[in-house]
């Protein structure tokens, strides 16, 4: 059985792309205010401060508010 060696041959190294910030800017100001508009829903959206009336957004985000550590009780 015949073997083989496989021999290192020169490569140009990789070099990643440059993303302007121009173009990552509007990006990031969009997740950063959906995250606040969440973290709104998950933190505060209750009592006088609410959006919505009745408790349906409190009770669809139950479990959240425990799992970080949001007393609503």
């Amino acid at each position: 059985m015949a073997q083989t060696v496989a021999l290192p041959t020169a490569t140009t190294p990789v070099v990643p792309a440059k993303l302007p910030l121009r173009a990552i800017a509007p990006w990031a100001v969009f997740f950063g205010v959906l995250m606040l508009v969440l973290l709104y829903f998950v933190g505060a959206e209750q009592g006088a401060t609410s959006v919505f009336n009745g408790t349906d957004v409190h009770e669809w985000v139950h479990d959240a508010r425990h799992l970080l550590g949001f007393p609503c009780h």
